[in-house]
């Protein structure tokens, strides 16, 4: 393989995706900004996902940040537990809100938050469970679900990185209360930028509608809930009653656009997808390298590549190897490994060490993933996996 011969992404924006795109510009007067193709998608998402709602959004990030504007209004403040192996936008969310992040480990073989560390974890001032699927892997457990369900606490589901994963045959996100989705260029499925909050709770439906649009009081699906504002503010243009301090993270027609089209072909995508991560774990040698992990309704997101024992050496023998193959990685997984170590967090007060979740901290440090995509043959997938598994075993430790 040549220099860069496996880059992490490929462009998945299809010609047929521009064609629809350049059909619908082609009208006398298209219309840009949110409307009727964004409405489509959104219901046209709900359906394949299985839940009641959905509201397109700007980026992923912004279905973080509303998610967690929500909860604070119909919640209020305190501790939200989190994993430190997510995207940035999950921890900043819930910090914007005023909530307190409590960072709980991971399980290894998911790469999501174990579930006895949670359930020790909480206490009367947990407002909510955001966990991550990271990778594509499904990070639910049914105990988690039901002792969740038992104490009342909401479950928060980012799924930006595992669309049509599956638990219990049902896909990630119509299982929590609310579920977040980035539709990102390097996603499962994009709409260049976009994002997603789903849920089957009308009033966090109606409430993520107004906080997408400044916290507009007409963006609201509810007669009751406008009559009851009307009767409050006389003194106001119905047009422009702000119920909540918020933000503009409208997307666009565009974006809907190309998320009913990319939609067809994620189901076959991700099958495909699936299909070479089981390749690669299977190729490699399970002395070196992780192989175990929770495979069971995947939707791979990314190849992962952790080694089985800690080794500096070899780790540094496999990102050698992985440049001169022209093979595109990231270290550290998900948001580039343990977030306690990011600087952002340094001036905050009870943030714990790194060290303190050491099965987060190992992927940091020892783990990798490499571009997945439906184009990716199987004949390079093999040899990269005989590459890897000719790295000399005299570099790991005694």
């Amino acid at each position: 393989m040549t220099e860069n011969s496996w880059p992490l992404m490929k462009n998945n924006v299809e010609r047929e995706d521009l064609d629809l795109l350049i059909e619908y510009l082609r009208q006398d007067d298209p219309k840009l900004t949110h409307g009727p193709k964004v409405a489509e998608f959104e219901e046209t998402w709900s359906k394949w996902l299985g839940v009641k709602y959905s509201v397109m959004l700007n980026s992923g990030s912004s279905a973080n940040d509303l998610t967690m504007l929500a909860l604070r209004e119909l919640h209020g403040t305190g501790e939200v537990i989190v994993p430190a192996l997510t995207w940035v936008s999950d921890i900043a969310s819930v910090i914007h809100a005023g909530f307190s992040p409590v960072f709980v480990d991971i399980n290894p073989r998911s790469l999501g938050l174990d579930t006895e560390k949670v359930l020790a974890s909480l206490t009367p001032n947990t407002k909510a469970v955001f966990i991550t699927h990271v990778l594509g892997y499904n990070a639910l457990t049914n105990e988690l679900l039901a002792e969740l369900s038992r104490l009342g606490i909401p479950l928060v589901e980012d799924v930006c990185e595992s669309h049509g994963a599956t638990h219990g045959g049902r896909k990630l996100g119509s299982l929590g209360w609310a579920s977040n989705f980035s539709f990102y260029y390097a996603h499962h499925m994009t709409t260049i930028e976009g994002g997603m909050v789903s849920t089957d709770d009308p009033e966090l439906f109606d409430l993520i509608r107004m906080l997408r649009s400044h916290g507009m009081v007409r963006e609201s699906i509810s007669d009751q809930t406008k009559q009851k504002y009307l009767n409050a503010y006389p003194d106001l243009n119905p047009d422009f009653i702000f119920a909540h301090y918020s933000h503009n993270m409208r997307p666009t027609e565009i974006n809907g656009i190309l998320g009913l089209s990319q939609l067809r072909r994620l189901d076959q995508n991700n099958r495909r997808r699936t299909d070479n991560l089981m390749r690669f774990l299977d190729g490699l040698d399970s002395d070196l390298y992780r192989t175990d992990f929770l495979t069971e309704g995947s939707s791979n997101y990314a190849l992962t590549l952790v080694l089985a024992e800690a080794s500096l050496n070899f780790r540094n023998c496999v990102e050698e190897t992985l440049y001169e193959k022209g093979v595109e990685f990231r270290r550290g997984l998900s948001g580039g490994g343990n977030q306690l170590r990011q600087p952002y967090l340094k001036m905050f007060k009870n943030i714990p060490g790194p060290e303190s979740l050491p099965n987060t901290d190992f992927v940091h440090h020892f783990g990798w993933y490499i571009g997945n995509y439906p184009s990716l043959d199987f004949e390079t997938i093999d040899s990269l996996c005989k590459t890897l598994n000719s790295i000399s075993k005299q570099s790991l430790p005694a």
